[in-house]
């Protein structure tokens, strides 16, 4: 195994842990993500999306092994990124924590995409 294969390793548990933070715990997201989950629907939707899928799509790398697996959690983080940075410019929403969340997100998806 290789350097790369072990950062990619992580990358993905790292997905499921967030999905596994979040589906355990849905409050914790409101200081990531910035939003409210402000009744039974809103922690509902916080499980399922940052929970659920994340745990799904960090898993499936893992356990099929495919290297396309991981390329393409890779190239869902660096969608996301890509419409984060576009938010940041557009919204002017310029907070450490929405740079912080680029910053990884860019990171994750160049390790799972080489």
């Amino acid at each position: 195994m290789t350097f790369l294969n072990i950062l990619q390793w992580i990358a993905a548990a790292a997905t499921i842990l967030t999905g596994l933070l979040v589906l355990i715990k849905p409050k914790a997201a409101e200081g990531f993500t910035g939003l409210r989950a402000d009744g039974p629907r809103g922690i509902s939707e916080f499980r399922a999306i940052f929970g659920g899928l994340f745990i799904a799509l960090g898993i499936f790398p893992l356990i099929s092994q495919s290297p396309y697996a991981f390329q393409m959690l890779g190239w869902g983080y660096l969608g996301i990124a890509a419409a984060r940075l576009f938010s940041i410019y557009f919204d002017k929403s310029y907070d450490r924590s929405n740079i912080i969340s680029l910053v990884i997100e860019i990171l994750l998806g160049i390790i799972l995409v080489i």
